[in-house]
């Protein structure tokens, strides 16, 4: 039978992750990956959460387990009002903080829309924006610098956001100084387009200078994501939203037909563990855990990369990013790597056109301590070896 009849029009564009891929594929457990995002389980407050279910069950009963508001449960959007000084009514809880990206994209994307956004780009992203048939127009780094202006990019309409994060970006663990964020801001203004500001690492800085966020800088035209997934645990699938409340009724009326509410108890249990203190306390052993563990690889690569290797140096967040000499191809090495016992995820995956596919992004929060070594001597070995080609 011919199934592909019944598929809409954007089927095509949805685009696979070839980090999903692996893990369909792959033990994680069995080798020495580098190639997800996963948080480490260490910090997940495992001790904790049967406390913080019984708190929430003695509080709130059976409204724990009922359906909630679509705009979240009103004690979790007050206290997270609370945690960044703003109205409640500018807060959405969303179910994760990629939906926040796809509500973003659903609300104000037509087909053929542009979404400017600074290569590399978080590849979950790319994949919403490439749902709906958006094109994804790369701005220049030197425009983010404030050196040029925008007539150096070549636009087949007017954009309708600017995607960026600005703390510990996923894929190159890179942070906009405030420069940047004020050219950015300035750059939206001039082009009179909206910020989507992705922000789910922004609380796991482990080094240097705490910056103001876009939203505190152009608050008017900024929605702000966050996400509990990266400072309480994944698995609760909960973040946020805040921004102008014109911009979240709308979002607030998508949802509706989206999942109707975030999960409810986990809400609970999330402003429980907010509200409490454990989540700053959690904190505080979650960034020493990955502050060591960034040192770790750090210290690894510069022992064993050989000549012509560079990495960056990550303030904060959950990876590294890593460049070969110019015609290394990280996508040929995958298979060899992935057949030898390490992953990671190969850079070209991250750019708007494919390119630089001599990079490849390292995740230094998820892989056990005792692998790291092995899996970054691994990867030095086929480098050495010039094993890659082009």
């Amino acid at each position: 039978m011919d199934y592909g009849k019944f598929f809409s029009a954007d089927v095509p564009s949805f685009l696979r992750s070839p980090v999903r891929e692996i893990f369909r594929k792959v033990d994680l457990q069995a080798i020495c990956s580098f190639a997800g995002g996963y948080p480490a389980a260490v910090t997940f407050p495992l001790a904790e959460i049967p406390s913080l279910t019984a708190r929430v069950l003695e509080k709130y009963g059976t409204k724990a387990l009922q359906y909630g508001a679509t705009q979240g449960v009103p004690e979790l959007r007050q206290a997270i009002a609370d945690r960044y000084g703003v109205p409640v009514s500018q807060v959405q809880i969303t179910t994760s903080s990629q939906q926040g990206i796809d509500v973003c994209s659903r609300v104000f994307l037509n087909p053929g829309d542009v979404v400017l956004a600074h290569n590399p780009v978080y590849l979950g992203a790319l994949q919403s924006f490439r749902a709906y048939r958006a094109e994804v127009v790369d701005i220049p780094l030197p425009l983010c610098g404030g050196a040029q202006t925008p007539e150096g990019m070549s636009l087949t309409s007017p954009p309708k956001f600017i995607y960026v994060i600005p703390d510990f970006n996923n894929p190159s663990g890179e942070t906009m100084s405030l420069e940047e964020r004020k050219a950015l801001v300035r750059l939206a203004r001039e082009m009179d387009v909206l910020i989507v500001e992705d922000s789910p690492y922004r609380e796991l800085r482990y080094s240097g200078e705490q910056l103001p966020t876009i939203r505190e800088l152009a608050p008017e035209r900024t929605l702000h994501l966050g996400s509990f997934s990266k400072i309480f645990a994944p698995g609760f699938r909960l973040g946020w939203i805040i921004g102008p409340e014109e911009l979240l009724e709308q979002i607030y009326v998508c949802k509706q037909c989206l999942d109707l509410c975030p999960p409810v108890l986990d809400q609970y249990l999330a402003l429980e563990f907010l509200t409490s203190g454990a989540l700053d306390r959690n904190l505080v052993k979650t960034i020493a855990e990955y502050r060591r563990r960034r040192d770790l690889m750090v210290g690894l690569l510069q022992k064993y990369m050989p000549a012509g290797v560079t990495w960056t140096y990550p303030e904060g967040g959950l990876f590294l990013w890593l460049t070969l000499p110019e015609g290394m191809d990280t996508v040929a090495l995958y298979d060899e790597a992935l057949a030898r016992g390490v992953a990671y995820v190969a850079g070209s995956f991250f750019y708007t056109d494919g390119s630089h596919r001599n990079t490849m992004r390292l995740n230094f929060s998820f892989i056990e301590e005792s692998k790291m070594e092995p899996g970054i001597q691994l990867l030095s070995s086929l480098i050495s070896a010039g094993r890659l080609s082009n």
